[in-house]
């Protein structure tokens, strides 16, 4: 049973998370940082509270009869294993008993959609428009749940079966994923990052559809190839493993936070073939040197993040300002088309499920540039032996369909002159 203080630390939290702009696994660390008293097991009550409440807000709500913080941990906890007496020895004041008796008799499915889905009404509204109301609800409920632990494995210093075979010895069996042929996936959270598998740098944790995007970029050796917005370095890192540790790999953002968070990792993996540039924007003199030179570009554009809220169900709740990253977005992927010679590629991706942050966004751009044309993404798939085939010319991947985050990815070709 939970201490009654940590039901108000779990609402203290989660007021936090719903207030501040920062992202709820920062906002964690800082809150558990400032809370060294709580062991190891209180934290974990905490952090797996305030994420199912996260994930669960708009039901949670509607049960409790309120948007009250400290009733929505109450409802989530009853409705997770805790009675209502178990609850009211925790101290909780309010109306447990009444909680219950709701929650055992509502018929979820004669609630509003939104609420059924989790999901705050402009999102609701949005993915009922593009999917319809079955899929769209089927998509909703996979969001809702805990993503997988994937893991990408380093190729330049070892096989993917070889890690899985240390990764079992050292006590974290794990299954191959089914469409990277360089990932694994665990199904439970685990301290990975501990192992020496992670420590000889023989994996990094990417989402297998995350992985997919570095496949349809296709980059050989002795390329010259930009991540044009790279945050932290996933996929840089593998960039440079598809690469075998050869030609150059750019690895552009506008924050230099960001990159520094990439240098350790670079160490870790053995690769040297990554220079890592701080940009102030897009038209940047250091991206306009390179015009005309680089053979491939991925574009993993700023974005609502609406396909990641099996990991960050924050997002949700957040004020999205869509019309703003729909215009950075055309910015970036028009600035960044300039750098590739004749019959270089792009790739076009987002972790977002809105259509007009992915198809809205590539139409305005092919209708600019004629120059430009469309790679079947089922081509690429074929060639690198990927046994998914999609509807249309674009890679589109969904949690309930494909047990990835949310992506969509499209290749886009310069003309040869």
């Amino acid at each position: 049973m939970a201490k009654p203080i940590l039901l108000h630390s779990a609402a203290e939290l989660l007021q936090r998370i719903l207030s501040e702009k920062m992202p709820a696994d920062r906002q964690m660390e800082g809150y558990f940082r400032t809370h060294r008293n709580m062991g190891v097991r209180d934290r974990g009550f905490v952090a797996e509270t305030v994420y199912g409440c996260l994930r669960e807000k708009r039901w949670l709500e509607y049960i409790a009869g309120n948007s009250l913080l400290l009733d929505v941990v109450a409802t989530y906890l009853l409705t997770h294993g805790y009675s209502a007496r178990a609850l009211e020895e925790t101290g909780f004041r309010g109306d447990a008993r009444g909680m219950v008796e709701r929650a055992r008799t509502l018929d979820k499915a004669a609630l509003p959609f939104a609420i059924q889905a989790n999901m705050p009404d402009w999102l609701a509204e949005r993915l009922r428009a593009q999917f319809g109301d079955a899929e769209s609800l089927a998509l909703s409920l996979a969001l809702n749940q805990p993503a997988p632990v994937d893991m990408r494995v380093n190729t330049i210093k070892a096989k993917r079966d070889e890690v899985r075979t240390r990764l079992t010895q050292e006590g974290f069996p794990c299954e191959v994923t089914p469409y990277s042929p360089s990932g694994l996936r665990r199904r439970d959270r685990a301290p990975i990052f501990k192992t020496l598998c992670f420590k000889e740098g023989l994996f990094e944790v990417q989402d297998e559809g995350s992985q997919l995007l570095g496949l349809m970029l296709e980059p050989k050796r002795q390329e010259m190839v930009v991540d044009f917005c790279a945050g932290a370095g996933g996929k840089t890192l593998h960039l440079g493993a598809l690469m075998a540790n050869s030609g150059t790999v750019y690895a552009f953002d506008v924050l230099a936070k960001r990159l520094d968070r990439l240098k350790p990792r670079l160490r870790r993996a053995g690769l040297n073939n990554v220079r890592m540039v701080t940009i102030s924007h897009e038209r940047d003199t250091r991206v306009q040197r390179l015009k005309g030179k680089i053979d491939r570009v991925l574009v993993d554009a700023p974005c609502s993040g609406t396909g990641t809220l099996r990991r960050n169900p924050d997002i949700k709740w957040r004020d999205i300002k869509l019309a703003e990253l729909m215009d950075t977005q055309q910015r970036i992927l028009a600035a960044a088309a300039e750098l590739l010679k004749p019959g270089g590629r792009l790739v076009y991706a987002t972790c977002s499920l809105l259509k007009e942050e992915n198809e809205d966004i590539v139409e305005k751009f092919l209708a600019a540039r004629p120059d430009f044309h469309v790679i079947p993404v089922n081509e690429i798939l074929e060639r690198r032996h990927i046994p998914l085939s999609m509807t249309g010319d674009a890679l589109r991947l969904l949690p309930h369909t494909h047990h990835t985050d949310g992506f969509y990815a499209v290749a886009l070709e310069r003309n040869r002159q």
